[in-house]
């Protein structure tokens, strides 16, 4: 993490929920809880915020633990914690479902590389000629991008074996059974 990025989320007086970026922040390593809370801290002041802050999300990185931990503490001494601090961190649903996704992928790695590689060689082949009839590729960061690929290989899962007849260089053809 060399940035981090601070977003509001409030409810306005028409009880709609409003969301805007507030602060983008460079952050020099080492990335430790003190210095993003020392961060934090900085941008609450400029914007006359420390009063207004009710809870804090966050992935689930140590360093993001420690940063809690500081921010809590220092909202404890000023006295200016909503339902008494607890509520005040709340984890990163987004990064909990990335987490449990991962292992799952992990879980079938063996066959997910097969197919990764079968969309490669595919895109890379004269099978490209057809734009619309385009196979999605994984970003191995992303969970949903290994569903969509996965999803998107079982539309075409009878061509993989066609493919693999009619070029002796495709090796990576799952069987149906997989």
């Amino acid at each position: 993490m060399e940035y981090m990025v601070i977003t509001g989320h409030w409810i306005d007086q028409n009880w709609q929920v409003q969301k805007c970026v507030l602060n983008f922040v460079h952050i020099p390593p080492p990335h430790r809880g003190l210095e993003i809370v020392d961060a934090i801290l900085r941008f609450l002041d400029d914007w006359d915020i420390q009063s207004k802050i009710h809870t804090v999300s966050v992935d689930n990185a140590s360093a993001n633990d420690s940063a809690i931990f500081h921010l809590k503490t220092y909202a404890q001494r000023k006295k200016k914690l909503f339902c008494e601090g607890k509520l005040f961190h709340v984890r990163c649903c987004a990064h909990i479902l990335n987490l449990i996704a991962q292992d799952g992928i992990f879980e079938i790695k063996d066959m997910v590389e097969v197919i990764l590689d079968s969309v490669e060689y595919v895109r890379r082949s004269d099978a490209k000629l057809f734009p619309e009839r385009k196979l999605v590729d994984d970003c191995r960061t992303r969970w949903n991008s290994t569903y969509e690929m996965l999803s998107n290989a079982i539309t075409f899962k009878d061509v993989f074996p066609r493919f693999a007849a009619k070029d002796p260089h495709y090796n990576d053809c799952l069987c149906h059974e997989d």
